[in-house]
């Protein structure tokens, strides 16, 4: 399936090292977020072996800092 994000999204996220695979297929590396508040904060489950330059520590835990991720979930829930 095929998801679709803004352009203002796809500009902001000016480091993907994936070349934006989450919007094309079912990955099984994409990070999960496992909760997030007011649509703009989103902790996800960290995954050690995923090399993504947006994945941020946060305390004991981690939150997802890519504008396409972000509004893949916002958007879609995934």
């Amino acid at each position: 399936m095929t998801h679709h994000v803004s352009d203002e999204s796809l500009r902001a996220t000016t480091h993907c090292e994936k070349r934006f695979s989450c919007l094309t297929e079912d990955r099984k590396d994409l990070c999960q977020v496992e909760y997030c508040v007011n649509e703009s904060v989103h902790f996800i489950k960290y995954l050690k072996n995923d090399s993504c330059c947006y994945q941020q520590a946060f305390g004991a835990g981690h939150f997802c800092a890519c504008p396409t991720r972000k509004e893949l979930f916002n958007r879609y829930k995934i």
